[in-house]
């Protein structure tokens, strides 16, 4: 009798199913744990489903740009507040145009909703400005540091440099603020403002006339300038501590005049007189929090355009050369100061950072809105409502209602046409939806992912995309069986068919949740990426649990021997006999039932 022949694997061969069921015990597990110690056990729910904050924004009409407020510049706003709101993981907020001048924020619940309300509701200019003064205001806390926050203490420094940087609070001394002198005052804000890079006000024609007046009156003490006295009694006068003044500070003031302007600085108010800004936010390229790998203390990168680069080169050349405040740069949005590094040396390159007593925090909200602050229009809060959960709960639980209906009505399916093999199946469901929920959960922490009532309806629209691959290779076997194979060749045999038509079934599948969510905005990019996700998983079911669990269980007698109840009964299946073939031994001849195709 021949030998079999070697180097070819028998077509029944079985693998090694145990190998891929590890690893996929090994993923859930890991996920889990994943989950438990990041605390987040549950996703993070939309604002459909969970309420939140929704901000109505205004577009305002700017003197002498009566055409600014045009769809063109609307959508760009759109953009840049998305933007922004997204720096702060928000990615579930929904920003939209509504009508002409109008734009939509909706900021679900479980976020910082205050800070992101203050972020997108704060859509003026950005701009950098030479600080020229600077004096505390009333303290919400008289006894807080200044270095408490970074506002008072940062320095600047080209990006990545080894350049000595400001220690904490020593550039927000008091040794900054004007003399209680009201007559030096002016004096030295005088001189500031005719300091190289800070044009001097050019007097009225009735101011010159008024000079020319008084110089038969001899004076004990030279005035001051006219513009510098005003702005001297106007900065004298202001508040930080009253919004209203706040507010209003810096109303009516264009980029190339000086101003007065407030800030805080941790629990205290302080106020700068500022000089004509010198670069604006779109000159910035790109900015982001981040932590220094040197010192290990978070700090503010800095990247500007070509032009930006030059503009921030000469201002930064220009301070270095001066005594504090004066060698700060204020950063100035919406006319309050965010930030006031100081400078020791021009900053060349198009590259730069900012570093002193920045927070994770901190650094993070200034690069945002150093990234997203120019706008092209300006706004103000027409509206801030509270939406809340209820229409939202009540959809999600007659969703849920009718994904558990419908699930229940896959399952009896199963188990009355598939019998033993329901088991598989149901088993499968019941991985694929545990993997789907830890990634959720994860995801809502690490990239602010969060759940809406569309993407639940993509969660239940894939329960019949698994059903329908373990439906496949099922029908395969069986069409194996019905070919007179034996359960353990049937198993092997039918898998490369069914997993070239489950790869391109989810493939197509997967290509439409990808076009879905590119093309689209808000809710339904939910639905697109919980679909794709889902689709993805389902792959990873199929080839790592039920394909293994499958070649186990058809080892088992109860499978292996068609019972009635296996769901691969030959009999109930309408299987061919067994193939023959006739064998020669010597001069007889003996027929045995031989499977042609197995041999």
């Amino acid at each position: 009798m021949a030998a079999p022949k070697k180097g070819r694997r028998p077509t029944g061969a079985q693998g090694r199913p145990g190998r891929a069921l590890a690893i996929i015990l090994i993923a859930m597990v890991a996920l889990t744990a994943g989950m438990f110690l990041t605390k987040q056990t549950t996703p993070r729910l939309g604002i459909d489903l969970a309420g939140g904050t929704s901000i109505t924004l205004k577009a305002k009409s700017e003197p002498g740009k009566p055409d600014a407020i045009n769809p063109t510049n609307m959508n760009t706003a759109v953009g840049i507040i998305e933007r922004r709101v997204n720096g702060l993981g928000v990615t579930e907020a929904e920003v939209q145009t509504q009508g002409k001048d109008h734009i939509i924020v909706n900021i679900p619940k479980g976020m910082n909703e205050q800070q992101a309300r203050e972020q997108v509701g704060t859509t003026a200019q950005l701009y950098f400005r030479p600080v020229l003064a600077f004096t505390s205001g009333e303290p919400a806390a008289p006894n807080a540091s200044p270095s408490a926050s970074p506002s008072g203490s940062p320095s600047a420094s080209p990006s990545g440099s080894g350049a000595p940087k400001a220690q904490d609070g020593k550039k927000a001394s008091p040794s900054a603020t004007p003399s209680s002198s009201a007559t030096s005052q002016g004096r030295a804000l005088s001189e500031a403002l005719k300091a190289p890079g800070s044009p001097t006000p050019s007097p009225s024609a009735s101011e010159s006339k008024k000079a020319d007046d008084s110089k038969a009156t001899p004076s004990a003490t030279p005035s001051p300038d006219a513009a510098a006295s005003a702005l001297q009694a106007k900065f004298a006068a202001l508040d930080c501590t009253d919004e209203k003044q706040r507010a209003t500070a810096a109303q009516g003031v264009k980029p190339e005049e000086p101003m007065v302007a407030c800030g805080q600085r941790g629990d205290t108010w302080g106020k700068w007189v500022l000089g004509p800004a010198a670069v604006n936010g779109q000159d910035v390229d790109d900015a982001k929090g981040q932590i220094d790998q040197q010192s290990g203390q978070w700090i503010v990168t800095m990247q500007f355009t070509d032009k930006g680069a030059d503009k921030f080169a000469k201002i930064t050349g220009d301070l270095a050369a001066k005594q504090s405040p004066q060698n700060q740069f204020a950063i100035v949005l919406d006319g309050q100061v965010i930030s006031d590094p100081s400078v020791s040396q021009a900053l060349t390159g198009g590259n730069a950072q900012i570093s002193g007593g920045f927070t994770q925090q901190s650094a993070q909200d200034l690069g945002n809105m150093l990234s997203y602050g120019a706008l092209p229009l300006s706004f103000q809060e027409d509206s801030v409502t509270t939406v809340t959960a209820a229409l939202g709960g009540e959809q999600l639980k007659a969703g849920l209602i009718a994904g558990a209906i419908g699930l229940l009505l896959v399952v009896i399916y199963l188990l009355v046409y598939y019998r033993g093999l329901a088991f598989i199946a149901i088993v499968s469901l019941l991985v694929s939806a545990i993997l789907t929920y830890t990634i959720m959960a994860l995801l809502g922490k690490g990239i602010g992912f969060a759940l809406n009532l569309p993407a639940v309806c993509g969660a239940i629209v894939a329960i019949g995309i698994t059903a329908d691959s373990f439906i496949v290779y099922f029908e395969r076997i069986r069409d194996e069986i019905r070919e007179g194979r034996t359960l353990r060749p049937a198993v092997e045999r039918a898998w490369p068919r069914a997993r070239r038509t489950i790869l391109v079934s989810d493939f197509v599948s997967f290509l439409a949740a990808a076009v879905l969510f590119i093309v689209t905005v808000g809710k339904v990019q939910g639905f697109a990426f919980t679909l794709g996700l889902t689709t993805l998983l389902d792959v990873v079911v199929v080839f790592l649990f039920t394909k293994p669990v499958m070649t186990l269980l058809a080892r088992t007698k109860f499978f292996s021997s068609g019972h009635p109840w296996s769901g691969l009964d030959p009999k109930r299946l309408g299987a061919k006999p067994p193939l023959r073939r006739s064998r020669r031994t010597g001069s007889g001849t003996v027929s045995a039932p031989v499977d042609a195709k197995e041999a």
